[in-house]
């Protein structure tokens, strides 16, 4: 007897760009792999689910990128950025910046689903104030949030880090962040409790770094 062949869920994009857009060429590639009564779920955090077997993994995922299309895994991973629209242009909001910390962090193991966002500017339609890790960019710089939540009775917004960051320190940073989470962090413990645990200045100590202006 044949068994049935595995299927593996994909998170799927149209990468970081002027909102969460898919064009029709890139829904008729999707469509490709899905069966009659199959279905798309749309999560909150910018991202389609859809499953393929196993064995058409690879081929799915060289597939989408030809045309634009972001994979990423599903489970204990870090998310792709969730962003704003960039409603004043690519350059001046830091599109750049977003696309690069995207291609750093999405996808990397974590103890659960960790949840990071970016906004251009301080009006904050990426919603960085109550995502597990969040990013504003004000004026010229780069500030960092940290343990946000969003839902629940605990829901809280989350504790300004540091200030005005450059790019390659913001990129130096989160990713560090990230690590210590994935080193410290217990089985299934969600991003804002691990902060509550490990403490605030413990973790700026750990990744601290200069010229940068942190609270203090």
């Amino acid at each position: 007897m044949n068994q049935k062949e595995k299927m593996v869920k994909l998170a799927v994009n149209g990468g970081i760009s002027f909102g969460s857009k898919l064009n029709a060429k890139q829904l008729a590639v999707i469509a490709e792999y899905m069966k009659d009564g199959d279905e798309l779920e749309l999560t909150t955090f910018q991202q389609l689910y859809i499953e393929v077997l196993e064995s058409k993994v690879d081929l799915v995922k060289e597939k989408f990128k030809e045309i634009g299309l972001s994979c990423y895994p599903v489970g204990n991973f870090v998310k792709s950025l969730r962003t704003c629209n960039f409603c004043k242009g690519a350059e001046k909001e830091g599109m750049p910046v977003a696309i690069e910390l995207n291609k750093r962090i999405a996808g990397k193991e974590v103890p659960v689903t960790l949840r990071p966002a970016y906004t251009g500017c301080p009006v904050g339609c990426g919603e960085p104030l109550v995502n597990d890790i969040g990013v504003m960019k004000v004026k010229n710089g780069y500030d960092l949030y940290i343990g946000g939540k969003a839902k629940g009775k605990d829901a809280q917004t989350g504790t300004l880090l540091m200030e005005q960051l450059l790019p390659e320190q913001l990129y130096d940073i989160v990713e560090k962040i990230i690590a210590i989470y994935a080193e410290h962090g217990k089985k299934r413990e969600p991003f804002f409790r691990f902060i509550h645990r490990f403490g605030v200045d413990n973790l700026k100590g750990q990744v601290v770094m200069e010229p940068t202006k942190s609270l203090s």
